[in-house]
């Protein structure tokens, strides 16, 4: 029996897998839950297989429909080189790609790129989402994702990358608090004093949470927060202390009440890496964004002293 296929099935179906659900899906489709069900549906019946095992909590994919999925990120990727290289023939580029990063790549190192990108190129979406550094390369490597900057030792293999920047993790306190009698301090001897953080779920929450976990010690957190600005405001009033990037440091610092000791752990001093399955694979709009975030931070990884 012939299959066909359709464009429209494949982004409805990646919308569905990565929210677990069809309602979900649908409204990142811009759809009606009955049109997505009995689009599903008709998928479903021309294919004669099941892709979805349906529950209260959500949908699951069939082993068919794992391997559908993996297909369907495969063509939308290809869709979009193709409209990208063909348009380099037009007047301007047109086109969208996902970027994943985590907090402090967000905050700090991509705000000035993207926005003079977005500048020079109007037609451009970049759909860009807070994620940790383990699960953004999982989404480079599945193809979910175009590019992701990730800091740390998380492991790239399978991945090309390139080196973006280095920043120490700092502790701020407001002046007079005691951890500030030292320049520099441990995580472990940090837990014992509450935190401000920013609000659960967020990488850099999630990945301190691990860190005390992997000490056995609990990490307090009395005040939890949106912003970075929001932490330096509570920690200047004394809610708390914080672990914040150095570049976080020097930007927000100001005239505030507060002073920095350096972490010494190993893990505090991070390095960030753009990474891509294929640099030169990538649509054409896609690989002039990754071209000009290296080299933006390229003096400043020239400049740096040696760690």
């Amino acid at each position: 029996m012939a299959m066909h296929f359709d464009i429209t099935d494949f982004r409805l179906f990646i919308n569905i897998a990565e929210t677990s659900s069809l309602t979900r899906g649908a409204e990142r489709s811009f759809l009606s839950v009955p049109a997505t069900s009995n689009r599903i549906k008709n998928l479903e019946d021309n294919l004669g297989m099941k892709l979805l095992e349906r529950s209260a909590q959500g949908v699951t994919l069939t082993n068919a429909g794992k391997t559908y999925l993996q297909h369907a990120r495969i063509i939308l990727a290809q869709l979009e080189m193709l409209t990208g290289d063909l348009q380099e023939f037009a007047v301007g580029l047109k086109g969208q790609f996902r970027l994943l990063a985590n907090t402090t790549a967000i905050t700090e190192y991509l705000p000035p790129v993207v926005g003079e990108y977005l500048k020079t190129h109007p037609d451009v979406h970049i759909d860009l989402r807070e994620r940790l550094s383990d699960d953004i390369v999982r989404s480079v490597r599945d193809g979910s994702a175009e590019l992701g900057v990730v800091s740390g030792s998380v492991v790239t293999d399978g991945l090309q990358s390139v080196l973006l920047v280095s920043s120490r993790l700092m502790v701020i306190a407001p002046l007079g608090h005691p951890i500030l009698e030292r320049r520099e301090v441990s995580f472990k001897e940090a837990l014992q004093y509450a935190f401000v953080s920013l609000l659960e779920g967020s990488a850099i929450n999630v990945f301190l949470s691990r860190a005390a976990s992997a000490l056995h010690i609990p990490m307090t957190i009395r005040v939890q927060v949106a912003s970075q600005d929001a932490i330096f405001r509570m920690v200047e009033a004394g809610a708390g202390i914080a672990v914040v990037p150095q570049a976080c440091y020097t930007r927000l610092k100001g005239q505030q009440q507060i002073g920095a000791c350096t972490l010494l752990d190993p893990w505090a001093l991070r390095t960030f890496q753009l990474c891509a399955q294929d640099f030169d694979g990538l649509p054409t709009f896609a690989r002039e964004f990754a071209n000009s975030l290296v080299e933006y931070h390229r003096p400043a990884l020239n400049d740096a002293p040696p760690a």
